[in-house]
């Protein structure tokens, strides 16, 4: 098997163009960073409450926030039979308000938010100041190359 499995698990419902826009974000990303096939990952599109439980759980923050990565010795959502990167949970209603905040579609934050998560699954982060300014550019080459309309917040 020669691709990405990228499982889409709609809670809250977007959608089927969005929908195939994340899932081409993923490979994307997984393209860009040279990860050789087969992997899967799952994508969870969810609300503001699972997205706060989840944070509460795993990062003991008890509030919500737009996107969480899971690394595979820490799956929620599944593994599907193939090596297996982890799990994204997005909050659609997160994104909805900051795609209103910065004045750009839905589609693009949701863009960048799988982007993002995906980035965190292979092992980037952006607590120091390096590596947030190599992620960002990584991000914002990924998301040049989707024609999104949106860049990495400072």
């Amino acid at each position: 098997m020669n691709t990405y499995n990228v499982d889409v698990i709609q809670k809250v419902k977007v959608v089927y163009s969005v929908v195939a826009s994340l899932r081409t974000a993923v490979n994307e990303t997984l393209r860009h960073e040279n990860v050789k096939p087969p992997v899967a990952i799952s994508l969870l599109l969810t609300d503001d409450d699972q997205l706060q439980q989840l944070n509460k759980q795993y990062r003991g923050m008890n509030e919500p926030t737009d996107v969480l990565s899971f690394s595979p010795e820490q799956p929620v959502i599944g593994d599907q039979g193939v090596p297996y990167l982890g799990d994204i949970a997005i909050s659609i209603p997160m994104a909805r308000r900051q795609a209103a905040q910065g004045g750009h579609p839905l589609k693009d934050e949701l863009l960048l938010l799988a982007v993002h998560g995906t980035l965190h699954l292979l092992g980037f982060d952006h607590e120091e100041p390096e590596q947030k300014k190599v992620m960002w550019w990584t991000q914002n080459s990924i998301l040049a190359q989707l024609g999104a309309g949106i860049t990495s917040p400072e």
